[in-house]
């Protein structure tokens, strides 16, 4: 075949195409990416002092450095541009802004987002703003941090300071990133930081994490109407093991806790009914005042969504799962959920251990639209780490990765197609990085990160994925 016949075969192959205007990006978040942690005046966040912590972080790593995202910001824009990525979603730094969370604003730091957005707006991206991504000011948490309730208004003044400064050149913001992250894996587990083991002292930071969205869409909508605001929310496809009482028992309850908690509040104004009795025998819920609901479910012009993978679950009490799932386990991030254990559902997973399930995702999209208030969708978050070789000839041949993202666009097809709303796509994650817990043994870039010389190198994934945006969309399967 020749290289015009190929070209020509290319050319008339059907082609899956999304509706003009939908959003192709990928994601980051600033404590992930940025290191520069003594730069320009930022302060501490809860992730500085964990890192140091024994044990908290595979190897001990830490994002000091990361990827020098903060001073390499202009190279990495040009990556997005060569990408085809037509938005970039992106974290501030809320200590790098407001270094004790309160007070003064660092204009130092705050410039550093608006020469960031100057640069995408001049490549061509569209800048997308998550207000925060996990990395509370150490000053704020030394109040009391998620589980007080003054944490809430810090927060909300904190995203006026930013809205202010920024929506003259940003249109679209978030506020908080996956509210549930932060609340357990922060608060009841200990796993992220603050690295705390208070399940009771979780459930208030989980009520003030969405009464800071909340509030932080109020004080955006007061100083700009026009401002594109949407909450962000991590959610899972929920399984029972078996169709028994007690798999069926344990599925709500998780559904509860990972779903429902969350979306029930930011687009019903409520938290449901059977979560708040689950919750009983670990507090009560005085913390929630009049009004409170009200605030959270602030209208919103978007919910965004981020989909990995599928729980299947089991009621079977014993076993080293269900002890991890019990609310009597200070170091369990499923608080009130006793009697609940992880089970294999058989399918492939990643390198994170997370089952692959992209029919999972269009189950959540439909829910959501069934469910819930009429409300456009864009998936901020889908991604899979793999274990990346990098070849002799400065190749990564991540043919999981690609076929993973693959899936999930052809979901996200099928959901367009059905006629929810979805508005766009935003790969995880845009650059290899510091992942949590994991320090940086697990990689889940479009682009590979040499980490002792800080070199960008696209994956195939990424070579895969700027050709899905010039074509805009995915190749028909073959009959």
């Amino acid at each position: 075949m020749t290289t015009q016949q190929a070209h020509t075969q290319q050319a008339q192959t059907p082609v899956l195409t999304f509706p003009t205007g939908f959003v192709w990006g990928a994601a980051t978040s600033a404590y992930q990416i940025e290191g520069a942690v003594d730069q320009d005046g930022r302060g501490r966040s809860i992730w500085d002092g964990f890192v140091r912590q024994p044990g908290r972080v595979l190897n001990g790593e830490h994002a000091d450095v990361a990827i020098d995202h903060y001073n390499r910001y202009r190279d990495d824009v040009k990556v997005m541009a060569e990408l085809g990525l037509t938005a970039y979603r992106f974290s501030v730094s809320w200590p790098r802004v407001q270094p004790d969370g309160v007070g003064e604003i660092n204009a130092a730091g705050l410039d550093f987002y608006k020469r960031l957005t100057d640069e995408l707006l001049a490549n061509g991206v569209d800048p997308w703003v998550t207000l925060y991504h996990w990395d509370l000011p150490q000053a704020i948490e030394d109040a009391g941090g998620w589980p007080a309730r003054d944490t809430s208004k810090r927060f909300a003044d904190y995203a006026a300071a930013v809205h202010a400064e920024l929506s003259d050149r940003v249109t679209n913001f978030s506020t908080v990133n996956e509210p549930w992250c932060s609340a357990f894996l922060g608060y009841a587990s200990g796993e992220h930081a603050p690295g705390r083991r208070e399940p009771a002292a979780s459930i208030r930071a989980a009520h003030h994490l969405n009464l800071a969205h909340g509030l932080s869409v109020q004080a955006m909508r007061a100083q700009s109407p026009d401002t594109v605001i949407g909450g962000c929310v991590n959610l899972y496809a929920i399984s029972p093991e078996t169709d028994s009482e007690a798999d069926l028992d344990a599925a709500r309850r998780i559904d509860g806790m990972q779903n429902r908690f969350f979306l029930d509040a930011l687009l019903k104004g409520e938290y449901p009914a059977d979560v708040i009795e689950d919750l009983a025998p670990v507090t009560d819920t005085s913390f929630v005042q009049d009004g409170d609901m009200a605030t959270i479910a602030q209208p919103l012009d978007m919910l965004m969504v981020n989909y990995y993978s599928r729980f299947t679950v089991s009621g079977r009490p014993g076993g080293a799962a269900s002890a991890a799932a019990a609310p009597t386990d200070s170091g369990s991030p499923w608080v009130g959920s006793e009697h609940v254990s992880f089970v294999n559902g058989g399918r492939p997973v990643t390198a994170m251990g997370w089952e692959i399930d992209d029919a999972g995702l269009l189950e959540i999209l439909s829910r959501v639209a069934r469910d819930y208030p009429s409300i456009p969708m864009v998936i901020s978050e889908n991604g899979a780490a793999f274990d990346d070789v990098l070849t002799v000839e400065d190749s990564i041949h991540d043919q999981e990765r690609q076929a993973y993202i693959e899936a999930h666009l052809r979901i996200c097809h099928e959901a367009v197609a059905q006629g929810i709303p979805l508005r766009g796509y935003f790969a995880w994650s845009l650059m290899d990085n510091f992942e949590w817990a994991w320090g940086y043994g697990k990689r889940f870039g479009l682009i590979y990160v040499d980490y002792e010389t800080q070199r960008r190198i696209p994956k195939d994934s990424a070579l895969w994925y700027a050709e899905t945006i010039t074509r805009g969309g995915l190749r028909a399967p073959a009959e």
